[in-house]
Order: C-alpha cells, then structure tokens, then sequence
C-alpha cells in the first residue's frame, strides 16, 4: 500500500477539565430551580387516543422496523440556528410515512403505537425531539408506545430529553384505533382505559430512569459539572484475575468507570470516561446546545471534542451552509482546530479520525453517530449515543452507558474468492434475521488473522444495522501493523483480549468457507442475497455508487479498481451507466492518485476514470439522500454504502448493497453482479487485498 499522506505527528490521550480563563469551579453553573424532580407536587396523568402506525401490508398489524429516515427525513434534519433548533425537525416528523401526523397529534392522538424495533438506525435527534415538539406546540403530551425492541440511541435520548417512551408488546397486541390511553410519567404505568387493561412496561435501567425522573440530561450535567471537572479522569485497567472474566468490550469500560467499584455487568448503567467525542456538522448543533445548556457557554473548553464537516457540505444550500457555521463557529470560540475540527472534504469522520491518530485501541468512543461502531474494528469501543449524550460528555468528560449483553460471533474457516467485509457482515445479518442482534455488544473473532482492517471496518460499521450496542475485534498484529503503517508506534493503552472465562449469552460461528459475494435488496441489509443468484435476476440500475464510511478506504478501492483493470483486459472498456466514487477521507483522495504496482503503475484514480468513473469529494451525502448524485424517484442504484430502507438514498430512490469489487464489476456489466460475471477468474495474488 502508499504511503498515507498527511501522517499527523501524535497521538490523542484522554485530557482532564480546562476552564477558562478568569474562570473557577466556584464560578461553574449548578442546578437551576426549573430542574424539578418527575412526581413533585400534585399526581398527573397524561391522556390521549391511540394513533397506530398500522403495516400496509399486513392488514390489523402494527408497522415494525420504523427507522428514524422514516421518522425525520435527511432533508429535514437541518437546524438552520440554536435558536431554531427543531422547526424543521417539527415539520418533518413522518413527512411521508404519515403525512398528517402533526394535524392528528394536535387533535388528541398522542400515544404513538407502534410494533417492534421502532426507531432504529440513525443517531437522529431530530427525532425524538421533533416528535415531543409537535406535542407541545399543541400543549400536549406525546407518548410513544412500542413492542419488542427500541433503538437504542432513541431510547436514550428520549430519556434525556423527556419524551416518553415505553416498550410494551402487550398495550401494542391490544391496541385499536380511537383507543383512549393514560399514562403516569411517575410510575410509568400504562393503561388503555377503553379496553380496561393495565400494562407495566419494560423498565429503564435504575440510572436511566433516575435521569429521566430528576429532570434529563441538561438537569444531569448541571448537577454533576462542578465534580466532573475537579475529577481528573483516571483510567485503571483490571487485574488479570477480573480480566479473565471479561469480555473486551467489558475490560474496556471497566477500565474506563469514574467510579471505580462499579460492578460491570449486563444492564448495569456506568458513567464512563470518554476518549473522544466526535460529531458530524448534522448532529453538532445539539451536541451544542446541550453543552451550553449544561455549561453557559463560557466556562470551559469542551472535553474531547471533535467535529468533521462530513454531512450537509457540498450541496450548495443556503440551509445547509447555515448550519454548518454552528460546529464552525463553535470550534472558533473554544479554539478547536485540526485535526479535531475537520472541514469539508476533510473527510468521512469515521475514517478520518483514525487516521489522525484520534482512534486507538483500547478506547471509549461515544459518537452523536450511529457509525461510530465503526471504531470497534480499531479495539475501540465505539457507540452511537446521540447529540444530547455527546454535549453531556462534552461537559463532563464522561457519559453514561449501560452494558449490554453480550455476544460472540466468530468468524472461521477460509475467505472465498471475492468475498470482503461486506459480504460477510451482510451474511451475518441476513442470519441474524429480524431480531438482529437483540442491542447486544458483539464481540467479533477473526479466528485465522485473514481479515484487514478495511475488511474489519464494514462489519464493525454495520453492528449499526445489526442493532448492536456495538462490536469489536480486539487489536491483535493486524491491528498494529495499521498503525506501524502510519507511523504509530508504541500505543498508548494496553493490548486487550476477551478473557478466557468470559461470558456470551449467545456464541456463533460464521463459516467463511460459506460466504459467497452478496447483494442486498430494498429495504433492509439483511434482505440478503448471494451475488450469482441476483445475477440471473439481470437487475439493471441507474447508478453505480462506491464509497460512504463502510467502503470508502484504500484498501477498499483498490478492490474495484482491481476487478476493472482485468476486466479492461478482456474488453470491458467503460461503465454502462454514470459510475461516482466517494473516498472515505481526503487523505485517501490523496492517496488513490498515486501509482500502486498492483495496477501496473496506474493510480487507482486512474482505473475509475479509464472507465468513466467519476472521483467526488469525501462526504456522507449520496448515502443518505442529499447532493447532486442523490436517487431521484424511481431511480435504483447498487452501492456499497449500509443502508437501503426506504427513501433513505433519495425519496422514490432504491438502494441494493454489495461490495466495492460487486459494484465495480456490476458497473461494466449494466446489471447487477459479482466479477465472476465478467469472465474473471480468482487468484489471490491479483484480487486479494
């Protein structure tokens, strides 16, 4: 491989508090009198009728596997000032799911009722704060009633916020239209009193619901801010007798408790020191206000602060720009320049931060974004946690998180010729079926050392789709070697593994001697396919898209440009239709234009554009909707991005997901499917990576 440009001079630690100058910890806000406790005073109940998100397809069903794309449109996740925060989220709560959604809810409709695994996906704020919006412009309450299973980083933020939501498959079954509904936000109890049944729903985690009922996440930080910044973080690892009992992602967090005689368990909720505390240009606003609401603004530096400019860049909008001047102007006022503040074409925040030296093993990584999974592939703990988490963190230095349960997925036996990340991570989730992961924290196992990290990265990213509190690989040779690659030396905390008698309530295998190249249909990863079995489909498309935070390394291109350069040799000389790649980082823009001997000294730049590639800036727009090379209705595409629900790539648009070297060979062919297709033959010499 090149030579990474740009190779930055050191790494990141972990900091402690700075304030201000001419500021003091007796100068710090603290409480406010408006942080009152849930059930103070006189009992109250919150009512309203039933307004059910019913299947269209599945008449007398609730809908399941609402994403917050269908909550709050891309194109609506806009905050055009601090001041005007959520009237765009407002106006775009279920545009097109449920297009009178607003209009029902002020008439009284105010228990969302919903079926299993509703909002999953994107860290979306927007959503929750946007649905218990449109409530209280009304002067209502919104109750969000749900089955089994509720995205995670939603359910946190609407604890933190003070929407209510529950999880209860029970009121779900028996729910009708008109049903009226109560609900005590004190003991949470639930009751359909047209039906005449009570429900006690699936309870908080005992921290979670003292946040929820002191006030949420802006009561928290204030409370807390004074301790936090006289605290010194200090990160202690567990002694071999602890270890041995451990998972890696548990050993993780241990190590990184603020109070150390916390017991580490599956549902136990922590507070734990954050490494890094990144954002995108998307979620940074509220990340914001949450400081300053916490903060004032004025007293201290954000702790562990990171902002890239990866989301709403290069689409011209005068919105757009306006709210990518609030992280802007927010890294000018506390003084936070690169690599910590990237601007745009910087690159994808996922993988320009680990090339920075911002990303290390052994780290807590809680992202506002819900890729920030994709740290795991590092030997980082990497969670999606929202923006309201992200500014708590910002002010403290830690967040809270409670663990998962655990899970191991090990993956054995050899790679198949073709076959990448991708494919496996979409085999993985097509197994995992419905339920996905469960919110598990999955521990991954390259059980022969045969994965790179660009491999390691897709399928630590998609744990987002596999609804995972996250997933790793602990850092083993390949791991260091990337690093050594780029000049990293000696890291900064120890090398991790699971302990020998660590426990996992699930325990896979994955054969890789089973994996095939695979391509994954509207409208969901999971809905997987083997490549050669869609080939015979001959599904045609209008664009063939390579890159986004799953797909956009080196190591990632050099793949399809692998597959075009032998396929030019047997006279496939120009994509058949409009063929746009997207690097993960502008390092990596850099770096394709170099000549690379497995091309025969041509650059991979060069193959795309021998065929009628197209080479664009590093950014997150086309995977989820925005800019120029965004579907338009009726439009398909196949991508190497991770998600294809509904409207997700552009309203009308379909989305199918493979491989960078599926897409490449699908590109040439006009239809879609794997480079077999082409008349290539394997040889890991050529094509392996």
């Amino acid at each position: 491989m090149a030579p990474f440009p740009g190779a930055p001079q050191r790494m990141h630690t972990i900091q402690p508090a700075r304030l201000k100058p001419g500021r003091t910890a007796d100068s710090l806000p603290g409480p406010r009198p408006s942080d009152a406790t849930l059930g103070q005073g006189v009992p109250r109940l919150v009512r309203g009728r039933a307004l059910i998100l019913w299947d269209p397809k599945a008449p007398g069903r609730m809908l399941d596997a609402i994403d917050t794309d269908q909550i709050t449109p891309a194109s609506d996740c806009v905050s055009e000032s601090l001041d005007t925060l959520d009237e765009r989220w407002k106006a775009g709560a279920f545009r097109y799911l449920m297009p009178d959604f607003r209009e029902r809810v002020h008439r009284g409709e105010t228990f969302l009722i919903a079926g299993d695994r509703f909002a999953i996906g994107s860290s979306r704020e927007m959503s929750p704060a946007g649905l218990k919006g449109v409530a209280e412009e009304a002067g209502l309450e919104l109750v969000v009633v749900a089955g089994n299973h509720v995205g995670d980083i939603f359910r946190r933020n609407a604890y933190n916020l003070g929407l209510h939501v529950l999880q209860c498959p029970e009121a779900v079954a028996e729910a009708r239209d008109g049903d009226v509904f109560s609900f005590d936000p004190t003991s949470r109890r639930l009751a359909n009193e047209t039906r005449g049944a009570t429900y006690d729903p699936v309870p908080l985690a005992p921290k979670e619901e003292e946040i929820r009922r002191s006030g949420g996440i802006f009561a928290a930080g204030r409370r807390e801010l004074r301790e936090s910044v006289e605290r010194a973080p200090r990160i202690q690892w567990p002694d071999p007798d602890s270890a041995r009992r451990l998972t890696t992602t548990e050993q993780i967090l241990w190590a990184h408790r603020v109070d150390k005689d916390a017991e580490v368990r599956p549902g136990a909720t922590l507070r734990v020191y954050a490494d890094l505390l990144p954002a995108s240009d998307g979620t940074a606003p509220f990340a914001i206000h949450t400081f300053n609401q916490i903060t004032g603004g004025d007293a201290l530096y954000p702790r562990q602060a990171a902002i890239a400019n990866d989301h709403f860049v290069f689409t011209g909008k005068e919105a757009d720009e306006r709210q990518t001047s609030i992280g802007r102007e927010f890294a000018r006022l506390h003084g936070i320049g690169k690599p910590y503040y990237a601007t745009p074409g910087d690159g994808i925040f996922h993988f320009y931060f680990p090339e920075q030296g911002l990303v290390l093993p052994g780290q807590v990584i809680p992202g506002a974004d819900s890729h920030s999974r994709a740290y795991g592939a590092y030997g980082a703990v990497g969670i999606g946690v929202g923006s309201t988490t992200l500014g708590f963190g910002w002010a403290t230095g830690y967040v809270y998180l409670t663990v998962a349960r655990q899970r191991r997925v090990v993956f054995s036996g050899e790679l198949q010729p073709w076959v990448s990340g991708k494919d496996i991570v979409l085999a993985l989730l097509r197994r995992w079926g419905p339920r996905q992961s469960q919110g598990m924290s999955v521990e991954l196992v390259d059980a022969n050392r045969q994965l790179p990290i660009a491999f390691r990265n897709t399928i630590a990213n998609m744990m987002a789709e596999g609804e995972a509190m996250n997933g790793i690989f602990a850092p083993d040779e390949i791991t260091l070697d990337w690093y050594r690659a780029r000049g990293f030396g000696e890291l900064p905390y120890p090398r991790v593994h699971p302990g020998s008698e660590a426990v996992y309530e699930i325990d896979e295998t994955l054969a890789l001697d089973e994996v095939a190249p695979m391509i994954a249909k509207p409208f969901s990863p999971g809905n997987a396919f083997p490549a050669e079995e869609v080939a015979r489909e001959r599904l045609t498309f209008d664009k063939a898209l390579i890159g986004s935070c799953t797909n956009g390394g080196y190591d990632d291109l050099l793949q399809a440009a692998l597959v075009l350069h032998a396929a030019r040799a047997l006279g496939f000389r120009r994509a058949a239709k409009p063929f746009v790649i997207f690097p993960g980082s502008g390092g990596v823009k850099l770096q394709i234009e170099n000549p690379d001997p497995r091309l025969g000294g041509e650059s991979i730049a060069e193959v795309f554009r021998s065929v009628g590639g197209e080479i664009r800036q590093s950014w997150c727009g086309p995977c989820f909707g925005q800019g120029p090379d965004a579907l338009s209705a009726g439009e398909r595409a196949i991508t190497s991005f991770n998600r294809n629900w509904q409207n997700r790539m552009g309203v009308g648009g379909e989305g199918y997901l493979a491989s960078p070297a599926v897409v490449a060979s699908s590109a040439l062919l006009g239809y879609m499917a794997p480079p077999s297709e082409l008349g290539l033959v394997w040889e890991a010499e050529l094509f392996g990576v």
